[in-house]
This record gives C-alpha cells, structure tokens and sequence, in this order.
C-alpha cells in the first residue's frame, strides 16, 4: 500500500510515492510553463497545470506497483486561480510573482490600508495576492470577474479538478483575506482592501477531516487511480516544506532555497503591533508559521548562470569555488524580481545590483557575491523573525550546494541542518495526510517519523568578516534604495 504525494512548485510539479513508514518508492518529475505576456506578468495555463498534474502522479502510481492508498496535494501558494460555476478556468492563473498589480499596492500602502491590514493578518499584501490582483482584474479584465464563482489558490485548483469540491486550507486562507488568530475570514479585511464583493468568491477554510474528498470518476481515470480512493489537502508548499523538514514546533526554523528564498520559523504567539513585515500563516492550535518568502530565490542562480556563461547552477559553484572569501570581493543585491520584493521589505520598484566592481574582478568572484548576496538575504529575513534560534533547516534545489549551506552557516552563525532526500514539500504533505488519516497531531508524527541530516558548522575564521560584509552590504542597499523607482525607468 502506498499513498501519492502531489507538490505542484512554480516551475516543477512532482508526484511521489510513500511507503507507510515514509519511504519513498517512486518519483515523477515534470516542468510547467510560466507565460509572459508582459515583462511584470508571470501566468500559467491552468489545464496545463492539470495535465502535467495528472501525467505525474499516472507515472508514480505506475513505477510504483502498490495499491495506491490515497492521494494528498500541496503547491505553490498565493496568485488568482479563477474559475467558474462548473469549475472551468476562466483565465490564466495569475501567480504569486506576477507584478502587474504594482500600482495597486503602492496605493494601499501610501493611505495606511497595508499597514492597518497587517495588525489583523499578520501579513503584508504585495502584489502577487489575490487582493491585489482582483483589484487589477476588476478594472482591467471586468468580464473574466463577472463570470467567476470562486477564487482558488493552485491547491484549491488541483483539489477541485480531482474531487469536484471547492475550498482552502488555513494556510492558504490565512493570507491576504484572514483574521490568524481567529482562523476566518475577516470583513474588515475585505472592507480595508475595498474587495468586499469578494466575499462569495472566497472557497470555505477546512480544517482536519473537513479537508478529505473522494477522487472523482474522471480525475480516477486520466491518473490511472481507483475511483474514491481518499484526496487531502494538505497546507501550500512553504508549509508542508517545513513538516518535510522536520519542523512542527514553535522555535524551530527552515529556510527554502527555492524558486523563493522562504527563511519561515514556527512560534505560538504573534504580535503585530511592531513593524509589518513577512507572512503569518495559520496552523491552527494557536501555532503560526511567520515567513519572510522572498520575491527571487534561485532564479538568481540561474541568470547569474547564463550571464557568465555557465550551464547551469553546479557550474556557477564550482566557478564560485575558485575565488577568495575577501574583503576585496564585490558586493550583490539580489532584487531581480519584476515585482520588486516583498520581505523582509516591502518594495515594488526595488532592483538588484553589483558594487565594488573594478577591472581586476573575476567570474569567481561575480559567483561567489551572487551567493553571498542571497545568503545575506536567508540572514536579514531570519533576523526580522524575531526569535532566537541556534539552528536552521535548509530544503528546496538551491540547498543540494554544499557552498551555499556553509556560506549560509557563516553569514548566520547558525549550524545549518540539511535534511536527507531531495522532495520534503512532498514528504511533509505525507506527514499530514498521516496525520489526517490516524488522528494524531503533526507534531507526533514528525516525532515518529524523524528525518536524518547533514550539519555544516559556521567557520569561526569567517564570521567577523562576514558581519562585517553583511552590515556593508545593507549600507549599500540603503543608499541604493532611492534610485530604485529611477533604475526602472519609472521616474
């Protein structure tokens, strides 16, 4: 007996298959196409999302060769999912990165709505929220808004193709439209963000056995699955990824080198009368998620690959290997999403740079302050956290870098734990369906089913320069800060 575990990511939708004591049995990997209409549009085709959903999980239930037990789903989270009464996209998804929503963001931030939003939420609305993208759609796709009858997350999307039912979970529920502490949506959110039409397009949040469904008849049969056999939902990927890793309780920490670097720690409390910063995801049981997911993850990776002529990410370590850990080594801000950045800081129109460039300054070196750059980033999101920690978990394709690992080490002074197996958003969407299905907490079952992992200790020689480095490095980003709008043509 085996169950499927869905994780449908940004750029790679994988399937996998578990043996009941978490082993994994068989993958399936297949890559989705991200469209750009536009420079700032970031959409894809929601039946080809489905289709590669559905070829996946038809291919490990094959490799397999167990009776597949039942099928659970996590993904990419945020963005607008739109469909109508018979549950048919009417338009491309529109995702988390999209920034075409800019304008609407920098308004609700200029009249106080962002920051009077956050002590409710806990979160701060950017531009890939359905929030914000409804707003834009409203004004500039009105009749893709008339026809719709619910607004899904992937998840939600993928769920409602394989069960026939509409809902989220409280993770994806949590954010843009949620109260946290109270665990349901909040009208005076709806009313702040001017979206309280909204309101009958928001899928219920389930919780616990609420979030099992039957598989339908035709979902059963393009996946080569027995009709009936149970679906849960599990929390969107940062979430799952966290379970994946290993961490359930309040004060353990995880950092995603994904698409989006996501440093998340879990915490059984939040204050929001500080700063509004990050994301505050929901658990339930009075436990939160508080993430700081950033806008460019190892995106960064690949163009800083292409731009030095490198094949792809491995070759950019090795390149990186070759140069000097020195004071001489430039310097790299990493905002090179369309949209700008969204944690620890909210900033649209931000843009990345290099600094420190002389003619002597080497490809290894332009590597090596690429990844240096990012792990400032993994250190100043998990500093906004506000919690102490000793040590940090590191998932997701940029965390197979043993050089980014330590160089994460280094810049945090933490001891950086990688756990073994390269599919924890899969594995941690397993542990929940467990959970689920035996009536335990997810906390005992991470405790039964434990996760071994690598360690890479902080370099003592490393870390005065590196503090050093790091405070430099947000020096620079303050005085660079002002001219961003400009750098984008924008004044």
């Amino acid at each position: 007996m085996a169950w499927i575990a869905i994780d449908a990511g940004t750029s790679v939708i994988k399937a996998v298959a578990f043996d009941a004591d978490g082993k994994e049995l068989a993958l399936a990997r297949a890559k989705t196409r991200v469209r750009h209409a536009q420079p700032s549009f970031c959409e894809q085709n929601m039946e080809e999302v489905w289709q590669v959903v559905s070829e996946t999980v038809k291919e490990v239930a094959e490799q397999c060769g167990e009776k597949i037990e039942g099928v659970v789903t996590t993904a990419q989270g945020d963005g607008c999912w739109l469909v109508d009464h018979d549950g048919s996209p009417i338009r491309d998804a529109v995702l988390w990165n999209d920034g075409r929503a800019h304008a609407v963001i920098e308004r609700w931030r200029a009249d106080g709505t962002i920051g009077r939003a956050f002590r409710t939420s806990g979160s701060v609305a950017y531009a890939g929220l359905a929030n914000a993208i409804v707003s834009w759609l409203r004004k500039e796709e009105p009749e893709c808004m008339r026809r719709a009858a619910w607004i899904l997350s992937c998840n939600g999307w993928i769920f409602s193709r394989m069960t026939g039912k509409f809902l989220c979970d409280l993770s994806d529920g949590s954010n843009p439209y949620a109260d946290v502490k109270k665990e349901h949506y909040s009208r005076d959110l709806l009313r702040d963000y001017g979206r309280e039409e909204d309101a009958t397009l928001l899928p219920p949040i389930a919780q616990d056995q609420e979030l099992k469904a039957p598989l339908e008849q035709a979902a059963a049969r393009v996946m080569g699955l027995q009709t009936g056999v149970p679906v849960i939902m599990a929390p969107y990927d940062i979430v799952s990824t966290a379970y994946g890793c290993g961490v359930g309780v309040a004060g353990q920490a995880c950092v995603i080198l994904g698409t989006t670097l996501c440093p998340e720690v879990i915490v059984d409390r939040v204050d929001f009368t500080g700063e509004a910063a990050g994301t505050t995801i929901a658990l339930g049981g009075h436990s939160f998620l508080r993430a700081m997911p950033t806008l460019t993850g190892c995106e960064a990776l690949e163009w800083a690959a292409r731009l030095l002529g490198c094949e792809g990410p491995p070759e950019l370590e090795d390149l990186a290997e070759g140069a000097v850990r020195g004071e001489a080594l430039p310097y790299f801000l990493p905002y090179l999403s369309p949209a700008g950045e969204r944690a620890p800081f909210l900033a649209p129109q931000a843009s990345g740079s290099f600094h420190g460039i002389t003619l002597g300054t080497s490809r290894e070196e332009i590597a090596l302050c690429v990844y240096e750059g990012l792990s400032f980033v993994v250190h100043e999101c998990l500093a906004a956290g506000a919690v102490c920690l000793t040590e940090v978990r590191v998932t997701g394709g940029g965390a197979r870098s043993d050089l980014w690992c330590q160089l994460i080490a280094d810049v945090t002074a933490l001891r950086v734990l990688r756990p073994d197996g390269n599919e924890q958003g899969a594995r941690g969407a397993f542990l929940f369906a467990q959970a689920i299905e035996c009536g335990e907490s997810i906390v005992s079952v991470l405790e039964r089913m434990s996760v071994a992992t690598t360690a890479f200790i902080p370099c003592v020689a490393h870390q005065d320069r590196s503090r050093r480095r790091y405070n430099r490095w947000k020096s620079l980003r303050a005085a660079t800060a002002p001219l961003w709008s400009a750098l984008r043509g924008e004044d």
